[in-house]
């Protein structure tokens, strides 16, 4: 309490979802392009990690949700480690969110209405590409989106290998740039939901 007393200005707040909103509704305005790029990282079942971009499409109330296809590498590694995390960095506002946590699937409802509200080509594209696997040619694959073009129709619903993923974070941490790289970091962790969070300042 006596640090979290001294947070102020954009790291002022009690809830950390909230301070993510924040910051990404200022990188809506600064951000050339994608400011919801999250860097995913997953490890595969020899421990190898991995990581690439994808894009956060819901922040809620005590999680961060991406869409995907099931079959994809990222899929499959969460599958197995039921752990992930994820950087997002915005270079106009020099500032980076890191958070790790645990992982569930989002297939229901909210998953159907995310997909529905995509443009029809990215729907159909997502019946069509075989996520992760090898590809002969671009041809090929414009081939199988004629495909299931000429066999969903116009209005294609979502995909069974296609969905969200829920990342229920266990830490936060938000950096902000500081003049001779002494930077302002202050980590937030809990061990399960519904937990008291503690917060830290860290060193630069």
């Amino acid at each position: 309490m006596q640090e979290n007393a001294k947070r102020t200005g954009i790291f002022a707040g009690d809830d950390p979802f909230e301070i993510v909103r924040n910051w990404l509704a200022e990188a809506e305005q600064s951000e050339l392009n994608d400011p919801n790029a999250i860097a995913l990282s997953t490890v595969d079942a020899d421990g190898m990690p991995n990581a690439r971009m994808v894009l956060l499409k819901e922040i809620e109330a005590e999680a961060f949700v991406f869409y995907t296809n099931y079959g994809s590498a990222k899929a499959l590694e969460i599958g197995q480690a039921g752990k992930a995390a994820f950087v997002m960095h915005w270079k106009s506002l020099r500032r980076q969110i890191r958070v790790r946590g645990v992982v569930d699937i989002e297939d229901g409802e909210q998953a159907d209405a995310y997909y529905t509200s995509r443009s029809l080509p990215s729907r159909l594209g997502a019946w069509a590409s075989k996520q992760s696997q090898p590809l002969g040619s671009r041809a090929e694959l414009l081939a199988d989106v004629a495909k299931i073009t000429a066999s969903k129709g116009l209005n294609p619903k979502r995909p069974p290998f296609w969905g969200g993923y829920r990342i229920t974070p266990t830490e936060i941490e938000f950096w902000a740039d500081g003049q001779h790289r002494l930077h302002d970091r202050f980590r937030w962790t809990r061990s399960d939901e519904g937990e008291n969070w503690q917060i830290v300042r860290l060193q630069p």
